[in-house]
């Protein structure tokens, strides 16, 4: 008998990211490609110490099965932190540990959508949530930003042509703009979405790392039928190695969570939930966040610094406040893989813009990342690819 895989597993796409990834990794390779924190900012001799409390404590409980919704004073401590910073009001009951936020974008998938159901997204959008949700096969619809979130017009016709079973978001520093929804934009959103009754997964794995302004709060501060989702991480404040992610949301949503959590891995690694909280509880998280917003805005600010002198003008970009990326706009008839192949001759590369839509055409992207490399080496980098892009502006 012939093996048959799956429909979704036949329906995923071969993706040339990987072919990217496997080149830039080259030694020699200055690389804006990836969106991994700096190694530097991990808190490595803190953490060697939690892991010895922890195992000089109950070792027992830490290396067993734990529950599936997660560790209870890890899941009280996400509340209370969400609580201070994005103005929530979540208890423990709130929160259920991931392994990793891209654990809870499928599980939020799962949660809502049958295959070919339609899912509102960003235009463009997190490429890693577009691949997660075409798993289950869902329809997409992008909805167009103009720099203070998605169009609010754009939304509600959507709303109104397709039975949307689910919408995703990235409000803070978004991946791969960097743009930040602003206060207002939020408000309205909400008060469509309200009017709709549409479960939305607002994710926010950059939202600590701000640099200048001030925290602007959850969606859930807006949404009075209890229909967000937040998702958040440990990735990029903490160690991504952990794989420590979290969903948000009322109870009944973390109850039917739950009970797919429990038929997915059975729970998420205990051992790490419990050092996680010993070095929240043993250190000063608020510090180490401070530590790394200071080291990634040098190197924003030098990248932007080094693409205002050596782009050309025709050449535009979004200025993040905050996050790891910047999102730039080439003139509409270069192609950005066609300049990532020149750029990588000269040791230097990006991400093209293409896979961050759902939709065909839109090849005038790229996305850089700062947060991987000193402030001379993004120069530099900046510099080589700045010499490509005059070459076929000529």
């Amino acid at each position: 008998m012939a093996i048959r895989f799956s429909d979704p597993v036949n329906a995923i796409k071969h993706s040339d990211t990987g072919d990217i990834l496997k080149l830039i990794a080259q030694p020699d390779m200055i690389s804006f490609a990836g969106g991994l924190p700096a190694e530097e900012s991990f808190p490595a001799e803190e953490i060697k110490k939690a892991t010895e409390l922890v195992l000089n404590g109950d070792a027992g409980k830490a290396l067993q099965y734990g529950p599936s919704l997660g560790y209870e004073p890890l899941r009280e401590s996400i509340a209370k932190r969400m609580n201070r910073i994005v103005k929530t009001q979540y208890t423990k009951d709130n929160i259920l540990i991931t392994c990793g936020s891209q654990q809870g974008l499928d599980m939020l998938c799962r949660l809502f959508c049958n295959k070919g159901d339609t899912v509102l997204v960003e235009k463009p959008s997190y490429l890693g949530a577009i691949t997660a949700f075409n798993l289950t096969q869902v329809n997409f619809v992008e909805i167009p930003g103009d720099g203070k979130g998605m169009i609010i017009s754009e939304l509600r016709k959507a709303l109104e042509t397709h039975d949307v079973r689910l919408i995703y978001i990235v409000t803070d520093f978004q991946n791969p703009t960097g743009i930040t929804w602003t206060r207002e934009r939020r408000a309205e959103f909400m008060e469509v979405v309200d009017e709709f009754e549409v479960p939305v997964i607002e994710d926010n794995p950059y939202g600590e790392l701000r640099y200048e302004g001030e925290y602007l709060p959850s969606l859930t501060t807006f949404d009075t039928k209890n229909l967000v989702c937040s998702l958040g991480t440990f990735s990029k404040t903490f160690a991504p190695g952990f794989r420590l992610g979290w969903i948000a949301a009322n109870p009944l949503f973390i109850e039917k969570l739950d009970l797919l959590k429990q038929n997915m891995d059975l729970s998420t690694a205990p051992f790490s939930q419990r050092v996680c909280e010993t070095w929240l509880q043993n250190f000063d998280f608020d510090a180490h966040v401070q530590s790394i917003i200071k080291l990634y805005k040098s190197r924003r600010d030098a990248m932007l610094k080094a693409i205002d002198e050596f782009f050309p003008k025709k050449v535009t970009h979004t200025y993040p406040e905050g996050g790891l990326f910047i999102w730039c706009t080439l003139p509409e008839q270069l192609k950005s893989r066609d300049i990532l192949k020149q750029c990588i001759e000269r040791k230097v590369a990006f991400v093209p813009g293409e896979a961050f839509f759902t939709s065909e055409g839109n090849t005038n992207f790229f996305r850089l990342n700062y947060s991987c490399n000193d402030e001379a080496t993004i120069r530099d980098g900046i510099q080589r690819i700045a010499d490509v892009l005059k070459e076929n502006l000529k």
